[in-house]
């Protein structure tokens, strides 16, 4: 049950690498735990294979900027789960975090099914399907990727390839502090993110206003077309982008959006239940 299982976990500084993440950064966490805690307990006895993919795994600890305190990302959250999966495969293009994952998961999960890929996920997305088991009647296959850049670093190449396996996505879209900080570099005819984050070379001829998000222009233009993207895969009943906002000095900053992708009415009702719920427990204003 949600109301007795708690992604966050305070842990104890082990000499390896731990990226500092904002406050906000924990509702992040609380997100990707409770809908993999729904989705592992509920799909367990339901499916053979139930594998977890994370595309930017990091080193499995975060140090809160404001607190101090070293708690559990992504990757170590999904091990921690009450229900596990059966198959978790990590990728970071950063050696020294990935590196840190790899030593924490042999010292505390020495008997779990993982599988560490070094280097770009864009880059590496050919060996990291290698590593999804392959489905049969026999052996049934479901998966969840969460997905969690700095930057709109993520190309939907890399999530097309993945779209076409039985898979849930919990995608980071930094629209908030990464387009304002990036807008002129986006806006350059010699700079790509943008194009590969929705796989449209011609996006600058669809969008006409400015990348700046503070009317929500840019952010919606990112939305439509990424759900657009998304139900040619097959994903059609799309849940709005989740909003992440942070109060600072009297104002409501936006940082960035979840957006959850299922192809499955069960997934989305989980992430709405976790939404609710995590909502519920916490709040950042």
């Amino acid at each position: 049950m949600l109301s007795k299982y708690s992604p966050i976990n305070e842990v104890y500084d082990d000499g390896l690498s731990i990226p500092e993440v904002g406050e906000w950064g924990l509702e992040k966490y609380r997100l990707v735990g409770q809908y993999a805690n729904l989705f592992t307990s509920t799909m367990r006895s339901k499916w053979e294979n139930l594998v977890y993919i994370d595309l930017f795994s990091s080193s499995g600890y975060a140090k809160i900027e404001t607190s101090g305190k070293i708690v559990k990302s992504s990757a170590l959250i999904a091990l921690s789960l009450p229900t596990p999966f059966s198959k978790y495969i990590f990728c970071d293009e950063d050696i020294n975090l990935i590196n840190a994952l790899e030593v924490r998961v042999n010292r505390d999960f020495p008997h779990a099914d993982v599988t560490f890929i070094k280097g770009s996920c864009n880059e590496k997305i050919k060996e990291i399907l290698s590593h999804v088991p392959a489905y049969s009647k026999s052996n049934r296959v479901l998966s969840f990727c969460f997905v969690d850049p700095f930057a709109l670093e993520i190309h939907f190449m890399t999530l097309k390839l993945l779209g076409r396996l039985r898979m849930d996505f919990l995608i980071l879209v930094a629209t908030g502090m990464a387009a304002k900080r990036n807008e002129m570099n986006y806006k350059k005819p010699t700079n790509r993110t943008i194009e590969y984050l929705l796989e449209d070379p011609n996006w600058r001829s669809s969008y006409k206003g400015e990348i700046d998000t503070a009317d929500q222009s840019f952010t919606q233009f990112v939305s439509d077309k990424l759900k657009s993207n998304f139900k040619l895969l097959g994903y059609n009943d799309i849940e709005d982008f989740h909003a992440v906002k942070y109060r600072l000095k009297g104002k409501s900053v936006l940082l960035y959006h979840l957006a959850f992708f299922s192809k499955d009415k069960q997934g989305n009702k989980f992430w709405t239940i976790a939404k609710n719920y995590v909502n519920e427990q916490t709040s950042l204003f």
